[in-house]
C-alpha cells in the first residue's frame, strides 16, 4: 500500500520473520546454497565440477564473452525466465505469465480458460507494464560504499553516508546510458555489490495452455509432490532497430540476444546432475532462535488465518460468476501461494525441531568465540543482545503483520492511497482516468466489502488497545460490535466504491485540484485509513524500525563471525531477488515413513487425477484424446509422456520460471515450485526433504506442438534430441 495522507512514506513494512532473520553456523551439503554467479571459481565450481558439471565458471558468469547468465532474466517484477531463441522467444511461468493473460481475457475471449497460442507474429498481444531484465555486470564495491565510515559513527550519519555512495556509484554506471543498476548488501552489510541492468518493456504474450494445464491441480496440489503441472508460458522480446529497448510500437523487431539456451529433450535420469540460475526473492538462513520461535508460533499462524478468511471470501464470489472469476482468479493465486507454503514452512520447522537446532548451533558459535581471546573481544554477547531485542521487539510484531495482511488488502484502501499520492504529486488527469479504468476493471464490490468487514474484526481479535484506531468505538458503539453492518454503511458511503463517481471526482481535478483532493480526504475510507496509518506512523513503526535497525547491527557482527568460523566451507548469502546459482542432483525423497517419492511424473498420473472427480482435476478434451491415443510424437518414452520432474537444487520464491540445466548448460526443464515438506528451506535447508519442482522440458514441447498445434515456434529454437 501506498503511504499517504499528512505523514511521509516510509520504507516497505515487513514483519520480523521477513527482514532480519539469521540462524547459526552449520555444516553445507553439496545441494545447498544460492551462490554468487560472479565468484564460483572461488566458491563452488570445483564440487560443481566433482558433482558433474561440464562446464567453466566464465561459460555461466563472464563479462568477456557470451554466457548463461545473458539467456537468464527478470520477468517482471518478481519471477525469471530465460531466452530460448535467437528471436527473443522467452519461457516463463504460467504462474508468472498469468496476469497479462488475465489482463487480456474477457467472457467473450476467456483466454484463462481455453489457453492462447499466437500464430504469427502480428498476433503476439503487447502488455502494458510488463518488462524483462538482463543482468549486463555485476561488480564488487565495497570499498566505494565503505568511504568515509567510520567506528562509532551516528549510526544516522552512517546510513546516510553509505545512501550517497550507493547514488553516486549507480550514477557513475548509468549516466550517459539506457541502463538502470542497483547497489545491494549482502552479508547483512558486510559487502555490496553493484548490478547493472538492460530493461526491455516490449513484451508480447505469444502463448499460454489453459489454465487446466498451466495450473493443474491448482490449490490442492499447490506446493505438493507428485506434481502433474504444465507451468509454462511464452513471451517474445521485441526492440528498436539498433537492437534497444524501446516501448511498445508496431514496428519494433523481435529482440536479438547475447545468448539463447539450447534444449535438451533427451530426458533425465534420477542422479542427473542439475542447476538453476534466477533471482530468488528472499530468504533469512541464519535465523537467530527466537526468530524461528517467533514464525513458528506466532507470525506465520496469523497470517495463514487472515489469508484464509479472505481467500474463503474471494472463493465463494468468484463461483457465483465468471465475470468475478477473472476478475479475482489472479489476485486470489497470489494469495493461495504464500498461504500454502507456510502451513509447509511451519510443518517442516516443527518436523526438524528447528527451533531446538538453532539454540544448539548457538552453543557452538559460543564455544567457538570462548576459543580464543581476540574472539571474544570482538563477538562476545552477540547471542545476549539478540535475546534482548528480541524481546523488545515482538510487541511491535502482531501490529505489523496486520498492517501487510489485514489492511493492506483491502482494495478500496490501497486506491483511495493510490489516489492521493497521484493527486498531491498532479499527476495529469488523464493518467488518472487510465488508472481508475484499471482499477474498476477488476473490482467488484461486494467482494472487497466482506474483506473489509473481516479484517477490521480481526484487528479488534488482536491488536492491543493502544494501537486500535478511534473509530473502533464507534463500531462498539453505534453498531453493537456489528463489522458487517458498519462496513455496509461505509462503502455506501464511500465515493470510491462508484467507478462513475470517481470520473465525476476526477474530472473536478481538471478543474480544481485542490477541491477534489478535499473531497477525497473527507471520504469515509481514507478518514478510517488515516486513523490506521497515524497510529501506525506514531506508535509502531519508528519502534519497529529502529529496533530492526539495531538487529540489523548485530546480524552484521555475526554474518561476519559465520563467515570467519567457516573459511574452508563458504558461507552463502541470504537471497536479495539478485542473480544467484544453485545445483543439485534430480532424486526422490522420503517426506515420511514408509513412504517413497520418485523422482518423475507422467501423463498416466495426471489422468488417475482426473479421474477423482475434482475442480482442481479437470482437463482439456484434447488432452484427454492424446492421452487415449497415445500420440506423444517423438516426446514421450516408452508409451507414456513425462510431465514433471524433482531435484535437490535450493530455491526460492523468485526462482519461479528459472531454467533448470543439466551439465552442459542446456535446458531441461522450468522450475515452478518446491515440495511443501520443505518449503522451510528459506530457513533451514534439510537436503533429505527439499527439492525443487520443475516441469519437464519435453511436456512443454508437446504441449505446444501437439495439443496447441504450435509446433512451428520450435523450429526457431535449438533442440538436441
Amino acid at each position: 500500500m501506498v503511504r499517504f495522507l499528512k505523514f511521509l512514506c516510509p520504507p516497505r513494512v515487513g514483519t520480523l520473520l521477513m527482514v532480519i532473520l539469521i540462524h547459526g553456523p552449520m555444516i553445507l551439503k553439496a545441494e545447498e546454497g544460492m551462490w554468487i554467479p560472479m565468484l564460483l571459481e572461488r566458491t563452488q565450481l570445483s564440487q560443481m565440477q566433482e558433482a558433474g558439471l561440464r562446464l567453466s565458471a566464465e561459460d555461466i558468469y563472464s563479462i568477456n564473452q557470451d554466457c548463461l547468465k545473458d539467456a537468464v532474466v527478470i520477468f517482471g517484477n518478481g519471477c525469471t525466465g530465460e531466452i530460448i531463441s535467437e528471436e527473443g522467444l522467452l519461457l516463463t511461468n504460467h504462474h508468472c505469465g498469468e496476469g497479462a493473460v488475465q489482463s487480456h481475457s474477457s467472457v467473450e475471449n476467456d483466454y484463462l480458460t481455453h489457453g492462447f497460442w499466437a500464430l504469427s507474429r502480428d498476433k503476439e498481444l503487447p502488455n502494458e507494464r510488463l518488462s524483462v531484465t538482463f543482468l549486463r555486470y555485476m561488480k564488487d564495491v565495497t570499498s566505494q560504499v565503505q568511504e568515509g565510515i567510520m567506528p562509532g559513527m551516528d549510526p544516522q550519519v552512517r546510513e546516510r553516508t553509505i545512501s550517497e555512495n550507493m547514488g553516486r556509484l549507480i550514477l557513475e554506471a548509468t549516466s550517459g546510458t539506457y541502463l538502470d543498476a542497483t547497489v545491494k548488501p549482502f552479508y547483512y552489510g558486510n559487502e555490496y555489490y553493484l548490478f547493472v541492468y538492460e530493461k526491455f518493456t516490449d513484451v508480447r504474450l505469444v502463448g499460454a495452455p489453459p489454465v487446466s494445464i498451466g495450473n493443474f491441480g491448482g490449490d490442492t496440489d499447490n506446493w505438493m509432490w507428485p506434481r502433474h503441472t504444465g507451468d509454462f508460458s511464452l513471451f517474445r522480446i521485441y526492440a528498436d532497430r539498433e537492437n534497444r529497448p524501446a516501448a511498445f510500437n508496431p514496428s519494433n523487431q523481435p529482440y536479438k540476444p547475447r545468448k539463447s539456451l539450447e534444449i535438451a529433450a533427451g530426458g533425465v535420469a534420477e542422479g542427473d546432475f542439475t542447476m538453476i540460475l534466477g533471482y530468488p526473492g528472499s530468504t533469512t538462513e541464519y535465523l537467530y532462535s527466537e526468530g524461528v520461535r517467533i514464525n513458528l508460533e506466532e507470525s506465520l499462524p496469523l497470517r495463514v488465518r487472515l489469508r484464509t478468511t479472505r481467500m474463503e471470501i474471494m472463493d465463494k464470489w468468484m463461483k457465483s460468476s465468471d465475470e468475478v472469476r477473472i476478475q479475482y482468479t489472479t489476485k486470489y493465486r497470489r494469495l493461495t501461494n504464500a498461504w500454502k507454503k507456510w502451513q509447509g514452512a511451519i510443518l517442516g520447522l516443527n518436523r526438524l525441531e528447528a527451533v531446538e537446532r538453532k539454540i544448539g548451533e548457538e552453543e557452538a558459535f559460543m564455544k567457538w568465540v570462548n576459543a580464543s581471546g581476540e574472539r571474544q573481544f570482538m563477538y562476545d554477547g552477540i547471542l545476549d543482545r539478540f535475546s534482548q531485542l528480541y524481546g523488545e521487539i515482538i510487541r511491535y510484531s502482531v501490529a505489523v503483520v496486520l498492517m501487510e495482511e489485514a489492511i493492506e488488502p483491502v482494495e478500496l484502501f490501497n486506491q483511495v492511497s493510490r489516489m492521493v499520492v497521484l493527486m498531491r504529486q498532479g499527476v495529469d488527469p488523464v493518467q488518472l482516468k487510465s488508472q481508475a479504468e484499471r482499477f474498476y476493471k477488476n473490482f467488484f464490490l461486494p467482494v472487497d466489502r466482506e474483506i473489509f468487514a473481516a479484517m477490521i474484526s480481526a484487528c479488534q481479535e488482536h491488536l492491543s488497545d493502544q494501537f486500535l484506531p478511534g473509530f473502533f468505538s464507534e463500531i462498539r458503539e453505534k453498531y453493537r460490535g456489528d463489522f458487517n453492518g458498519f462496513a455496509e454503511d461505509t462503502y455506501g458511503k464511500s465515493i470510491f466504491s462508484d467507478k462513475d463517481k470517481v470520473m465525476r471526482i476526477l474530472e473536478l481535478y481538471e478543474r480544481n485540484p485542490g477541491e477534489a483532493l478535499e473531497r477525497l480526504l473527507e471520504d469515509p475510507v481514507a478518514v478510517y485509513l488515516n486513523q490506521f496509518m497515524e497510529i501506525y506512523m506514531v506508535a509502531i513503526n519508528p519502534a519497529h524500525l529502529e529496533l530492526q535497525a539495531q538487529l540489523g547491527m548485530v546480524y552484521k557482527t555475526y554474518m561476519r563471525a559465520l563467515v570467519e568460523m567457516s573459511p574452508e566451507k563458504g558461507v552463502y548469502p541470504d537471497a536479495n531477488f539478485t542473480m544467484r546459482l544453485s545445483y543439485g542432483t534430480v532424486q526422490g525423497y522420503e517426506p515420511r515413513d514408509g513412504v517413497h517419492y520418485q523422482y518423475t511424473t507422467t501423463l498416466d498420473g495426471l489422468m488417475e487425477k482426473w479421474g477423482e472427480g475434482s475442480e482442481d482435476y479437470t482437463i482439456p478434451e484434447k488432452l484427454s484424446q492424446l492421452y487415449r491415443e497415445k500420440d506423444y510424437g517423438r516426446y514421450g518414452v516408452d508409451g507414456t509422456m513425462p510431465v514433471c520432474f524433482i531435484a535437490s537444487n535450493h530455491t526460492s520464491g523468485g526462482n519461479s520460471g528459472s531454467p533448470v540445466l543439466d551439465a552442459e548448460g542446456r535446458l531441461i526443464g522450468i522450475n515452478f515450485d518446491r515440495n511443501w515438506e520443505g518449503t522451510m528451506s528459506d530457513i533451514l535447508y534439510d537436503p533429505s526433504l527439499c527439492r525443487n519442482i520443475a516441469v519437464d522440458i519435453r511436456y512443454v514441447l508437446f504441449i505446444m506442438d501437439k495439443f496447441a498445434g504450435a509446433g512451428y515456434l520450435m523450429d526457431e529454437m535449438n533442440i538436441t534430441w
